[in-house]
């Protein structure tokens, strides 16, 4: 029989943001602000509700897709539910041990080793000295870190600490286990390891909230999806279903899209800022959100360039609506003879997309951009760099043409017999 083992009831969280004329970053902001505050005339202050009202139940052994664009409240949700930070309204009543995964790092004490960690991390969880002993060995080979294994983690790369609190969390027996988006750090390896192993510990009847913008890993994992937007929830126990309605609500319908720095690049970046994604037709004209199958489409992408960048990789990854990565271009494809040649400030780059591949269906398109193995500028999990495009009939002139094949493509190949006898 299942029995519930999160209630969450009207849950809500107000940050209150405060505006005035004192900056409020050092010492001598601070002292500053302080002397001049009888004196002080104005200023306000803003509400910020990163929560509002979320009610829901998660039954044992359900693992619960936590899904969202960034600021919708997934990190708060789950800080509430570990009782790092109170609700503001509202209640929630986990049943069992809970172990958390929410930021790297989080429960290490810097200044001791791995060993001494995994012992301290057991401990809060309400654990013998034993039963930790018994699993150490296990999160030990788990998390890969044996040659380090008494040294400091302070000493740790952001990957290393990311195993050993993710082998840690998964490993001391939880009956709830909250995880972040901290699994990005690990490579694709550790990825696959970690997911496998949350379908582990969700088959042994233990539960597992996972907040991700992978949505792949949403979609393999969870039984069901839950979308923050602006801190509100809307349920889905259609994981593929959920999955749609965030992407689509993260693509702009218009077929182009103004990016801000902020948004669509990390606004310390000395290479590169995105200004305009745009889907055009043939004469350069921003198309619809629909494209019949028989059209040209080509992707226009224009940025400003900082400086000179000889290893600088620009371009787009298109999605299907379920998430699956289909494929990804950039200006730097073929021939190094063919490559444009970018000058510093504003360029414009454009492509075709390959439509007579795709089958009919809704795709997104977004910006994509890094120093070739050096590191990523703007990843394609940024919903807000991305438009979307849906592509419909039209496709071929067979009366026995199927609207919609199975898959994301549907190329038309073009058959012929042979002559001779098959061998």
């Amino acid at each position: 029989m299942n029995r519930r083992v999160i209630e969450a009831r009207e849950l809500s969280k107000r940050y209150r943001i405060r505006h005035g004329r004192f900056r409020q970053d050092g010492l001598r902001h601070v002292m500053t602000g302080w002397l001049a505050r009888p004196f002080r005339r104005g200023g306000t202050t803003e509400d910020l509700w990163a929560l509002r009202d979320v009610t829901f139940d998660v039954q044992a052994g359900e693992v619960l897709g936590v899904i969202g664009p960034n600021g919708s409240g997934k990190t708060t949700l789950l800080k509430v539910l570990s009782r790092i930070t109170p609700p503001t309204s509202g209640q929630a009543k986990l049943i069992g041990r809970v172990g958390s995964l929410l930021e790297v790092g989080t429960g290490f004490h810097p200044d001791l080793t791995g060993r001494e960690n995994i012992y301290l991390n057991g401990s809060i969880l309400g654990m013998r000295r034993r039963e930790i002993a018994a699993l150490f060995d296990e999160i030990v080979a788990f998390a890969e870190i044996e040659r380090f294994l008494d040294t400091p983690v302070k000493r740790y790369s952001s990957g290393m600490y990311v195993r050993l609190a993710f082998a840690i969390a998964a490993h001391l027996q939880p009956e709830i286990l909250l995880i972040d988006e901290v699994l990005a750090v690990g490579d694709v390896a550790f990825q696959k390891k970690c997911l496998g192993k949350m379908r582990d510990v969700a088959r042994r009847g233990r539960t597992v909230l996972f907040v991700s913008h992978n949505m792949a890993a949403v979609r393999s994992l969870c039984d069901r999806a839950m979308l923050l937007e602006a801190g509100r929830a809307s349920h889905y126990d259609d994981v593929e279903q959920g999955v749609r309605a965030y992407l689509a609500a993260g693509a702009p319908r218009t077929g182009r899209q103004w990016l801000t720095e902020q948004t669509a690049c990390p606004p310390d970046t000395d290479v590169v800022r995105p200004v305009r994604l745009a889907l055009v037709d043939s004469a350069g004209k921003v198309i619809g959100p629909i494209v019949p199958r028989h059209e040209r489409v080509w992707v226009e992408l224009d940025f400003e360039l900082k400086r000179t960048a000889d290893d600088l990789t620009i371009g787009v990854a298109v999605y299907d609506m379920i998430g699956t990565y289909l494929f990804h271009s950039y200006q730097t494809d073929g021939p190094e003879s063919g490559w444009p040649r970018l000058q510093v400030g504003l360029n414009r780059l454009s492509a075709e997309l390959p439509v007579a591949l795709l089958n009919e269906g809704d795709y997104r398109v977004v910006v994509q951009a890094a120093l070739h193995k050096n590191r990523w500028l703007l990843r394609a999990d940024d919903a807000e760099a991305a438009v979307s495009v849906t592509i419909a009939g039209g496709r071929d002139d067979s009366p026995l043409w199927e609207p919609a094949r199975r898959g994301p493509l549907a190329p038309v190949l073009q058959w012929q017999r042979m002559a001779g006898e098959p061998k």
